[in-house]
């Protein structure tokens, strides 16, 4: 006579796990609202809630596979450093999400270093990023990366002409010696039009969720359009070398380049599926004198939703 209450209490912990899996695939949806109003997502026409519908899918699977190549990573000991270059608003954030989004940080961290102190300033170029480059079994994702100098640091003239011819005669060398190491480094430009980071700078001015994103910084660096494509092409000439060269991810369309970043990456280890035995969940040990104390009332968090 329990059978169908044992079968309904499955039942019920089956959906209820489908249910967290729907929360955790949210999560998705809530970075995709980042781009479009919630009124956009619920509309639309039927070609564009297929082309949505697509994005996750493919979206979802290339995640699947960042976890077997996670486990890869830590499994075999691997030392991978992934950078990411590009134009303000070019999108290097939201493929870094969309990466590290169902990784464990342990494993695959985010490393976006701020502007150098004082104390910074007055050391070895390259001294601030060492301490961020991975140990075995770990990947470290540069959002922008020692090629600062190459960049911004040109542009605003924050660098003297010889600091930045030695850049370039150190890098190079720089990065073959991380390579010979056993890094495995992987170095992304994500490139955009004119055009287009003229529209992306004034959505960010008008959502206030996003003016944060804007800096004094990034204002000026619309202004100096023309001298950051110069330094661009001179650091990709410079410094595109066979130990680690560059790869340019079209990204003018987010989805495509968030989709198409990933899957390269992917292709640029030899990772496998590492086999796990089973997981079984072992039974709670209960205690007859045992009893629970109740939270007092002031520590709860009042339930407004």
């Amino acid at each position: 006579m329990t059978l169908p209450s044992t079968l309904s209490n499955q039942d019920e912990l089956v959906q209820r796990i489908a249910r967290d899996l729907i929360d955790s695939y949210d999560e998705e949806l809530e970075l995709e609202i980042e781009d479009r109003n919630v009124e956009e997502l619920e509309s639309g026409n039927a070609t564009d809630k297929d082309a949505r519908r697509a994005y996750f899918k493919e979206l979802f699977r290339l995640q699947g596979e960042l976890v077997k190549l996670q486990d890869w990573v830590q499994h075999s000991r691997q030392k991978v450093v992934i950078l990411f270059e590009g134009r303000d608003a070019a999108g290097k954030g939201g493929v870094i999400k969309r990466i590290t989004q169902r990784l464990n940080p342990r494993v695959a961290r985010v490393a976006a270093l701020p502007a150098p102190n004082d104390r910074e300033r007055t050391q070895w170029y390259f001294q601030r990023y060492v301490s961020h480059l991975p140990a075995a079994g770990e990947m470290v994702l540069f959002d922008r990366s020692w090629y600062n100098r190459a960049g911004v640091e040109r542009v605003m003239g924050f660098c003297t002409d010889d600091e930045y011819e030695e850049f370039f005669r150190t890098v190079p060398d720089f990065e073959r010696m991380l390579v010979r190491s056993g890094i495995k480094l992987i170095k992304y430009w994500f490139s955009i039009t004119d055009e287009e980071q003229h529209m992306r700078f004034l959505g960010r001015i008008h959502d206030p969720l996003k003016q944060w994103k804007l800096s004094p910084m990034d204002l000026e660096s619309r202004r100096r359009w023309e001298e950051y494509t110069k330094a661009k092409e001179t650091m990709l000439e410079r410094t595109h070398i066979a130990e680690a060269p560059w790869w340019v991810v079209q990204a003018v369309d987010k989805k495509k380049a968030r989709l198409n970043c990933i899957s390269h990456l992917l292709g640029q280890m030899p990772y496998h599926e590492v086999p796990h035995p089973p997981i079984e969940l072992p039974a709670r040990v209960r205690h007859a004198d045992y009893l629970r104390q109740p939270v007092p009332a002031a520590m709860i968090v009042p339930e407004v939703y």
